[in-house]
């Protein structure tokens, strides 16, 4: 199993996010891939990272797919894999209805639908591709051309049956949170697997993302979390997603202890058939730190 790290904005500067990348590289982590909010651009960031720091992958996770056609997706995603060298994966999703509708004032209606015609247009846009689509709520009549860009790997958030079947089908694989390893083995894994294979696609990759604190207070840390991002559980498709795990709220699963229960923890996912995953360190800068060195040992242990 590959070990990344998942960057969020949070007020940070653009040199301070750069340098948490910076130390994922030097910890021997594999990846970075950076979340996107209502702060910095991450396909941008993830660009300027892969230019600054070498010989690791950088990703978004994810970038919602509402606000943005896949033309101009497609032409930031293609500058973003020219500036890392080819080191650069685009996640997508579609987000949230509180976040695409509330905030944003899009509508929400028929995320499916939007998805599926969304990739349908986007894939062949990274491609270099001529495109004319007209579908339901889609519509693409373009070509992207930016010279020496590879295609890079697309990864679709799925949480549900249907949007991994859908992932399974036309991405390279998907992002999840707020999923422990228990049920990232017995529903993300075999869902998404079956659907690649059912379309003659290589096995996808199912990148885990998961928030951990090195700490006395487990209970603490929960409590901390939930305070902070309890709001997140009331989501539809996070509410699904736990309801199917039995979990009251996001904060449950937070990975929060000592190094040995964190490491058991960091394993089962591996066990579960996680190809990769994304460490959110939590807790002060030394304990973010130690989180960092911890996922770090272990992958160059593994």
């Amino acid at each position: 199993m590959r070990i990344g790290r998942f960057v969020g904005g949070g007020g940070a500067t653009l040199e301070e996010l750069v340098g948490e990348i910076r130390e994922a590289a030097e910890a021997g982590l594999d990846s970075a891939f950076l979340s996107q909010l209502t702060d910095w651009d991450a396909i941008t960031v993830a660009g300027i990272a892969g230019r600054d720091v070498p010989g690791i992958e950088v990703g978004t996770g994810i970038v919602p797919t509402y606000p943005r056609h896949p033309v101009a997706l497609a032409g930031q995603a293609l500058t973003a894999q020219v500036l890392s060298g080819g080191r650069f994966t685009l996640g997508v999703g579609p987000s949230h209805p509180p976040l695409i509708e509330d905030r944003l004032g899009y509508s929400y209606a028929r995320p499916l639908r939007h998805t599926r015609e969304y990739l349908t247009a986007l894939l062949p846009l990274l491609n270099g591709q001529e495109v004319d689509y007209r579908g339901e709520t889609i519509t693409a009549v373009a070509k992207v051309s930016v010279p020496g860009a590879a295609p890079p790997p697309v990864l679709l958030a799925a949480l549900g049956p249907k949007m991994l079947r859908l992932a399974g089908e036309l991405a390279g694989g998907t992002i999840t949170t707020w999923v422990g390893a228990e049920a990232t083995g017995d529903h993300i894994v075999p869902a998404i697997t079956k659907a690649a294979e059912e379309a003659g696609r290589p096995a996808p990759r199912i990148v885990s993302s998961v928030i951990i604190e090195l700490t006395g207070d487990p209970d603490g840390a929960r409590r901390s979390l939930a305070g902070e991002l309890g709001f997140a559980s009331d989501f539809p498709a996070y509410r699904a997603i736990l309801d199917r795990q039995g979990l009251d709220g996001v904060q449950e699963t937070i990975v929060a202890g000592d190094e040995r229960a964190v490491t058991a923890a960091i394993r089962r996912f591996a066990d579960a058939g996680t190809t990769d995953l994304l460490v959110s360190p939590r807790g002060d800068a030394a304990a973010r730190a130690r989180v960092i060195e911890l996922a770090g040992s272990l992958r160059r242990g593994a």
